[in-house]
C-alpha cells in the first residue's frame, strides 16, 4: 500500500507512508470520524528538512511503526546524515489518537535537534474530499491555546461543533496558533547516544464531548488486551500449508480493526480507507462468513440493520417500509440532507441477505431470543420483498433508483457498466438480477424453516400457516427463475432480466451465489457449477466477475472481468453446499496462490482478472486494503475444508474434508456451534482425506462416514 492506515472503532487516521498529512496530497489523508476530517495536515520537519522514510510497518492494524532519519543538513543547526533515528508510533483508543515521537542521536556528540509540526484541521466532509459532491459547508469559528495544547474549532450548517483538540506530555519549546493551524517545535538538547520522547493526543471532540483520555502506556495495554481477546476467542485453525494459516490470521487481524459499535453491538463497517461505515450488504456478508469463527458479530449486524431498517416512503433515499439500509453516512452533508445518505436505502440485495444472515446466525447458536425479537422486522423485511421489491409485477424482486442522487445498478456490482447485453447495450430499469431471486428463495426457506423449530409457536397456527405461505412461495418463485433465467444455448443463467423482460445473456459470476440458495435442480447445479470453473469464467486465481470472450469483459474493470475474493467465497459456499467438492478446491486453491502474492498476506478488495498463465495475479490500481468481506474470505474456507454441511433441524454435522494442494494436516478447534464447541483434525491419507473428532460439546451429533 502506498499510505499508511489504522482504525478502532469509529476512528481511522490515513497519511503518507512518513506518517504526514499534506495539505497538498491528492489522496484524502486525514485523520477521520463521523464522515469529517478532523486533521487535514501533519508534517513533521527535523532541522528545518523532511526526514527520509526508513521502514513503514502497520502489519498489527491496530498500531502504525514508522522509522525516519534525517538528511544530510548544512544550514543553520547542521546535522550529519543519517545521525538522528525518529520513530513515529501512533495507535487509537477510545476516541483518542496517541502519538509517539522517540529521538535518538546516534552522533558521538551532542546534537541540538529541533522537531518542527504543522497542524491544521479543515473538517471536510468526506464526500467533499472524494470529489463527489460540493454543498453548502460551515466555516472555522477560531483556535484556542490551552496551558497544555490548543484547539481548532468549526460550525457546522448542520449546527453540530466539531473541534480538533490537540494536547501534549512535554511542553513545546514554542507554539503558534491561528485559524489557519498551528506550528509546535521542540529543540531537544541530546548527549552521544541519548534518546528521548514527545507525546502527543489528537482528539477530535463533537458538541463539546471530550473522549477520556489515558496515558500512552495504558491505552496501548488496553488495546492490545482487545486484540489478544479477539484471537484467544476465535476459532483457531492450524495447518501444514503456511501461507494459508498467515492468510487465515490476516483476517483475524483486519476483521478486529474493522469493528464498529453504534450502540447496537459489534459489527465490520465496509473497508479502509472511504467506506468506514455501516453498509448493509458488504456488513451482512461480511458477517455470514464469520459465522465459524466469530457468530456474535452477526448479532451486532443483525441488531445495527434492524435498528435502521426502512420505515416510510422516501425516494430521495430510495427508503421503503421494511427495506435493509445500503449505506450510512455522518458527515455535515448527509446532516443537512445534501446528500442521501442518512441512510440511504440504494440496494436491492441488503433485505433478503439481512434475512439469511437471521437464520444463519440462529443456526448456528440456537438464539431463538433474538429470533423472536426479530419477528416484526422479519416480517416487515418479506412485506418489502413481495410488495415494493416488485417493481414490475413480474414475480422477481427488481430494482430501479428514483434518487436524484441515488446508486444506478443496486447490486453488488453497482458500477453503472456493469450490467451489459451481449450486445454492448446497458440494461434498463426495472432490473432483476439472478442471485438476488436466490437470496430470496434462501430468506423464505430459511425463515420457514425456523417457524417451524419456534417455541411455543411451533403449536401456533398461525406461524405454521405462514411457514408453510413462505415454503409455496420460495417454490414458486424457483419455477419462475428457472423459465425466465435459463439460458440454454449457454447451459448457465442469464446476469439478469431487463426492463422489458429480456435475458441479460452475459456469463457472469452472478450465478454461482445461487448455488448456496438450494434453489437449484440437481443438474442445473452441477451446470452452474461446471461453468464457474471454466476456462472463460476462472483465470486461475479465481472465479471472474465477467467470462473471458464476453463484449463487456475486461480484465482490469471494477465488475466486468475482475476477481472478487468474497464473491468467489459466495460460490464457494454453494459448492460445498451442493457438495461440488472438487470445483471448491480448484477456487480455493487459486485464491490462495493469488494471496500469496499481495502485501502483507491479505487477499485485497478485488484484483485484475489476466489468466494465471501471464504471472502473478495484478493488483487493482484503487482497491481498498483491508475490505471487510475480502479479510473474511480465508473463514469460508475452514466450511470448505471441513465439507461442512449443517442440517438444523435433527442437529446434525456432516463432513466431507477436502484440502488444497500443499496442506496435509488441518487442526480447527474451538469451533462455536449449538451450545458448545467442536475440535476436529484433518489429514490426508494418500488421494483421500479423513477427519478425527477431537472433542464435540456442541449438542450436534456427527453423521456417520
Amino acid at each position: 500500500m502506498a499510505y499508511s492506515v489504522i482504525k478502532e472503532n469509529d476512528l481511522f487516521l490515513i497519511t503518507d507512508l512518513s506518517g504526514d498529512i499534506l495539505t497538498d496530497s491528492k489522496e484524502g489523508f486525514g485523520l477521520y470520524t463521523k464522515d469529517t476530517r478532523f486533521l487535514s495536515r501533519l508534517a513533521l520537519i527535523v532541522n528545518g528538512s523532511k526526514p527520509i522514510l526508513l521502514a513503514s510497518e502497520v502489519d498489527q492494524n491496530y498500531v502504525s511503526n514508522i522509522v525516519l532519519t534525517n538528511p544530510d543538513i548544512k544550514d543553520g543547526e547542521k546535522l550529519w546524515r543519517e545521525s538522528v533515528e525518529i520513530v513515529r508510533t501512533r495507535f487509537i483508543y477510545k476516541g483518542i489518537l496517541y502519538e509517539t515521537i522517540g529521538v535518538t542521536n546516534f552522533n558521538p556528540h551532542s546534537q541540538r535537534v529541533s522537531i518542527n509540526l504543522e497542524i491544521d484541521a479543515d473538517f471536510q466532509d468526506m464526500f467533499v474530499i472524494r470529489g463527489f459532491q460540493v454543498g453548502n459547508v460551515g466555516q472555522k469559528t477560531g483556535a484556542r491555546q490551552h496551558a497544555s495544547g490548543f484547539s481548532i474549532d468549526y460550525g457546522g450548517v448542520d449546527d453540530v461543533t466539531r473541534s480538533l483538540l490537540v494536547e501534549w506530555m512535554e511542553a513545546p519549546t514554542h507554539v503558534a496558533v491561528s485559524n489557519n493551524g498551528a506550528g509546535i517545535t521542540y529543540q531537544l538538547d541530546l548527549e552521544a547516544g541519548q534518546s528521548t520522547s514527545i507525546n502527543l493526543f489528537f482528539v477530535p471532540v463533537i458538541d463539546d464531548v471530550y473522549p477520556e483520555r489515558h496515558t500512552h502506556a495504558t491505552a496501548i495495554q488496553e488495546l492490545q488486551r482487545s486484540y489478544a481477546n479477539w484471537e484467544q476467542t476465535s476459532t483457531w485453525v492450524s495447518s501444514n500449508h503456511p501461507f494459508f494459516d498467515r492468510l487465515y490470521r490476516r483476517g483475524l487481524s483486519d476483521i478486529r480493526a474493522l469493528l464498529t459499535d453504534l450502540g447496537f453491538g459489534l459489527f465490520p463497517v465496509a473497508g479502509l480507507p472511504w467506506y468506514a461505515v455501516p453498509f448493509g450488504r458488504d456488513s451482512l456478508i461480511t458477517a455470514l462468513q464469520l459465522l465459524p469463527v466469530h457468530p456474535e458479530i452477526a448479532k451486532g449486524t443483525i441488531m445495527t440493520m434492524a435498528r435502521y431498517q426502512g420505515e416510510k416512503s422516501d425516494s430521495w433515499r430510495d427508503e421503503q417500509p421494511g427495506k435493509i439500509m445500503h449505506e450510512l453516512r455522518d458527515g455535515e452533508l448527509a446532516n443537512t440532507n445534501q446528500v442521501p445518505f442518512k441512510p440511504y436505502y440504494g440496494t436491492v440485495d441488503a433485505t433478503p441477505l439481512f434475512l439469511i444472515l437471521i437464520g444463519e446466525y440462529v443456526k448456528w447458536t440456537d438464539d431463538m431470543v433474538l429470533f423472536e425479537e426479530m419477528i416484526p422486522n422479519i416480517k416487515r423485511a418479506l412485506e418489502w420483498i413481495d410488495a415494493c421489491g416488485d417493481l414490475d409485477e413480474s414475480g422477481f424482486v427488481t430494482y430501479n433508483t428514483k434518487s436524484a442522487k441515488g446508486i444506478t445498478n443496486q447490486g453488488w456490482k453497482d458500477s453503472s457498466n456493469s450490467v451489459v447485453h451481449r450486445n454492448g447495450e446497458y440494461a434498463k430499469a426495472p432490473i432483476a438480477l439472478a442471485e438476488v431471486q436466490g437470496y430470496v428463495y434462501q430468506a423464505k426457506t430459511t425463515i420457514a424453516e425456523l417457524l417451524r423449530t419456534m417455541k411455543p409457536y411451533s403449536n401456533d397456527y398461525k406461524m405454521i400457516a405462514w411457514s408453510s405461505n413462505l415454503i409455496v412461495e420460495a417454490e414458486e418463485l424457483a419455477k419462475l427463475f428457472e423459465k425466465g433465467f435459463w439460458v440454454e444455448s449457454d447451459q448457465f443463467y442469464a446476469l439478469a432480466l431487463d426492463g422489458d423482460r429480456k435475458k441479460v445473456e452475459t456469463v457472469t459470476s452472478n450465478p454461482g451465489h445461487l448455488l448456496m440458495s438450494g434453489m437449484l435442480k440437481p443438474h442445473r447445479a452441477e451446470a452452474v457449477a461446471d461453468k464457474l470453473v471454466s476456462k472463460e469464467l476462472f483465470s486461475g486465481y479465481g472465479i471472474r466477475t465477467m467470462a473471458e470472450g464476453e463484449k463487456g469483459y475486461n480484465p482490469i474493470s471494477y465488475h466486468n472481468g475482475s476477481v472478487w475474493p468474497h464473491d468467489n467465497s459466495l460460490c464457494l459456499m454453494g459448492l460445498n453446499h451442493e457438495g461440488f467438492h472438487k470445483e471448491a478446491l480448484t477456487v480455493m486453491e487459486g485464491l490462495l496462490a493469488a494471496g500469496d502474492s499481495f502485501e502483507n498476506h491479505r487477499l485485497p478488495e478485488l484484483f485484475c482478472g489476466y489468466t494465471a498463465d501471464k504471472g502473478a495475479p495484478l493488483r487493482y490500481p484503487v482497491a481498498c486494503s483491508p475490505q471487510a468481506w475480502a479479510a473474511a474470505t480465508p473463514f469460508v474456507f475452514i466450511e470448505v475444508m471441513l465439507g461442512m454441511r449443517l442440517d438444523y433441524t435433527i442437529r446434525q454435522i456432516s463432513l466431507h474434508p477436502v484440502l488444497p494442494v500443499g496442506m496435509d494436516l488441518l487442526s480447527v478447534r474451538s469451533l462455536r456451534l449449538g451450545s458448545g464447541m467442536l475440535d476436529v483434525d484433518v489429514k490426508r491419507r494418500n488421494e483421500t482425506c479423513a477427519y478425527h473428532i477431537l472433542a464435540n460439546t456442541t449438542g450436534w451429533t456427527i453423521a456417520s462416514h
